[in-house]
């Protein structure tokens, strides 16, 4: 049987659809002109270093690489690899998963390494526009070039959106198009004021110039510089995760606008920096930001206001990301457990409190550590570098899953993997500067996940299953047993086996041997995450039976795990249909109620220290269940907060036992 449920409706083309993208979509990459020519400047030794061939070169890279890497790869091939209208690394997987086990581990990599960038970029992109204060003469005269002013401001800005999420962010979620609208706007402005001095510069379209810079002497970096460059198209990975909040019609009608405004500010930018290579004024700037720097002073305090909102939108964006990304990985098994809450209607808004928290303590962390926004650009970059190959191999899996021709697939992976491996080497040389802390983020991340689903992995691969239509008779005799109290009317047992017919060893010796427990029908449910996102299926099977019923749910992958709501539904349908008898009840506030009152029982296994395991796969495991501590419990996981529970801790005998035998003596 199965059970639809309706979503909104972003696949159509509107102007109100376009208006989401321009806000939800863009914030990564729409932010980037804050800091992609600070950087590629300063990497060069300052303004005194730049030539008019360095900046075409620049200018070329930047163009061809948001051509190539985000047009091309992203908005024209990775968009269409979507899931029901989902997108992201995770539901790319869920896409290609049935082709080779080997390929959880380029999702697993690619997805501890977006995380990490979702930790980075709020850091980098509100510190790069509040530094944007210390242009105005006023505020220089009240606290001098104090940067602790500015890494408060940056606190308080990041701690008031992080503790917002609890509430939802509708009330944001409503300024999002509209600022986004005049960011871009403000974007294209201020370069079409620039670059109207010098059209010529409009030669770096050509990738004559992009291949020349690499080996000119006029670039200090060499080939190293694509480091900075890259910083320009590291929203693109955001963008195909966003898929499901705006819809690919929206994303390809909005992506024109957003590119050209990008641009203009870019070579805008790099006209100011022309302008203004020999002017002493700016020769011994410290920190100098072209973007800032090109404002008109009598529009700066707006332009920074405007700057910070764009940040915290970008921002905001991460953060939802990365809430969504967990989900996923929980849905898929690859994560712990966490409690998720659901603040508000909007789709896709969910909230997890230990990740708010632990990315409120690491951007902390990061603001306190690295300072500026200057030192943090070293770390930025380098793992959004691995999601990008990672999210380049799913994509040659998903494209052969398609029947696309193996030289088309081959041919992709080959470009954008030549491109991206650049890049990875680029971006490598960060990692002395500041680099190995994003490295350190991801392997954290990816540490728990492979414990998590290896794991998972050796206990599913070691545990004793027995068949359900031997115990029949047992069954029936225990729940006709006069003589023992009724433990429940429906007793309700979570099991790890998709097999109809088969259930763990434990769960039976927990109905029939360690106490044994009366009930009219016993109910084991087994859940699968679906490779679609909004699946809501059973299956049943009964035996021939009354009082047995092996359930099947199938959920998607963004699905809640509504347990208790889950089995009303589906044995309400079950007597209505004739597979289970009535369960009349002499008291209840509902006299046309059929079923009656329903007992969880949820095993906990605890590793028996008679186990004998390998060192690797007992580390593993008991990491494992250290780690499963601190995740939410199976009660409120699987919505059972307000139902009749017990928690039956079983030892889990994993591998072979040592089995002694005492020797009787006489006396």
């Amino acid at each position: 049987m199965k059970s639809t449920i309706k979503h909104n409706d972003v696949s159509k083309l509107s102007l109100g659809g376009i208006l989401v993208a321009l806000g939800v979509v863009y914030g990564d990459i729409g932010t980037s002109p804050l800091y992609v020519m600070k950087s590629i400047v300063q990497g060069n030794g300052g303004l005194e270093n730049i030539s008019e061939n360095f900046i075409l070169g620049s200018l070329s890279l930047i163009f061809w690489t948001i051509t190539i890497l985000t047009t091309i790869k992203y908005v024209f091939v990775t968009l269409k690899a979507d899931n029901k209208g989902e997108g992201g690394i995770f539901s790319l997987f869920t896409l290609v998963r049935n082709r080779a086990k080997w390929l959880i581990i380029p999702a697993m990599v690619g997805g501890s390494a977006l995380l990490a960038d979702g930790m980075l970029t709020p850091v980098v992109s509100v510190t790069s526009a509040v530094e944007g204060l210390e242009l105005i003469p006023s505020f220089n005269a009240l606290f001098g070039s104090n940067q602790d002013i500015i890494i408060i401001i940056v606190i308080v800005i990041l701690s008031i959106l992080f503790f917002i999420q609890h509430f939802g962010t509708d009330l944001i979620g409503k300024m999002f198009g509209p600022v986004m609208l005049a960011w871009f706007s403000m974007l294209a402005i201020l370069g079409i004021m620039q670059i109207s001095h010098d059209w010529t510069l409009l030669r770096a379209l050509s990738p004559h110039y992009a291949i020349k810079i690499l080996l000119s002497n006029e670039n200090k970096l060499g080939f190293f510089i694509l480091g900075s460059v890259f910083l320009a198209t590291t929203g693109a990975e955001a963008l195909y995760s966003d898929l499901g909040h705006a819809g690919r019609k929206n994303i390809y009608a909005s992506w024109p606008f957003v590119k050209i405004c990008l641009l203009l500010n870019y070579f805008g930018q790099g006209a100011w920096v022309l302008s203004a290579r020999r002017n002493p004024m700016y020769t011994n700037v410290e920190g100098l930001n072209p973007f800032f720097q090109m404002v008109p002073h009598s529009f700066l305090i707006c332009s920074i206001i405007i700057s910070t909102l764009a940040t915290i939108i970008a921002s905001q964006a991460l953060i939802s990301g990365s809430f969504t990304l967990v989900s996923e990985a929980i849905k898929l098994n690859l994560f712990p457990r966490l409690h998720i809450m659901y603040p508000s209607r909007y789709k896709g808004q969910l909230y997890i409190p230990s990740i708010n928290k632990l990315l409120w303590i690491v951007c902390i962390g990061l603001i306190l550590h690295f300072r500026s926004s200057e030192n943090m650009e070293g770390a930025y970059g380098l793992s959004i570098t691995v999601t990008m190959l990672m999210t380049t191999i799913l994509l040659f899996n998903y494209l052969l899953k398609q029947k696309i021709s193996s030289a088309i697939a081959i041919s992709m992976l080959v470009f954008f993997g030549t491109f991206e491996v650049s890049f990875f080497i680029a971006n490598a040389v960060k990692f002395m500067h500041g680099g190995y802390v994003a490295v350190l983020i991801a392997l954290t991340f990816l540490s728990v996940m492979y414990i998590w689903i290896q794991g998972h992995y050796t206990k599913i691969r070691l545990l004793q299953y027995v068949k359900i239509e031997d115990y029949k008779a047992q069954l029936n005799l225990l729940r006709k047993d006069t003589d023992r109290p009724k433990y429940a009317t429906n007793l309700v047992y979570l099991t790890n086996s998709e097999y109809a017919e088969k259930i763990e060893r434990n769960i039976m010796y927990s109905i029939l041997d360690k106490r044994p427990k009366k009930a009219d029908v016993y109910w084991f449910v087994n859940i699968v995450v679906t490779d679609n996102p909004y699946d809501a299926e059973y299956e049943v099977e009964t035996f021939g039976t009354f009082y047995i019923v092996k359930v099947q749910l199938r959920l998607g992958f963004r699905m809640e795990q509504r347990l208790n709501m889950y089995l009303r539904q589906i044995s309400t349908e079950l007597v209505k249909s004739g597979e289970i008898n009535i369960q009349s009840r002499n008291y209840t506030i509902m006299p046309d109620r059929k079923v009656g009152d329903f007992r969880f029982s949820l095993i906990v296994e605890q590793l028996s220290y008679e186990t004998e395991l390998n060192f690797w796969e007992s580390f593993i495991y008991r990491a494992k269940l250290f780690i499963k501590r601190f995740t939410v419990s199976p009660t409120k996981w699987f919505g059972l907060d307000t139902s009749d529970v017990d928690i039956e801790n079983v030892p889990l005998f994993l591998g072979s036992c040592n089995k002694e035998t005492l020797k009787r003596v006489s006396k």
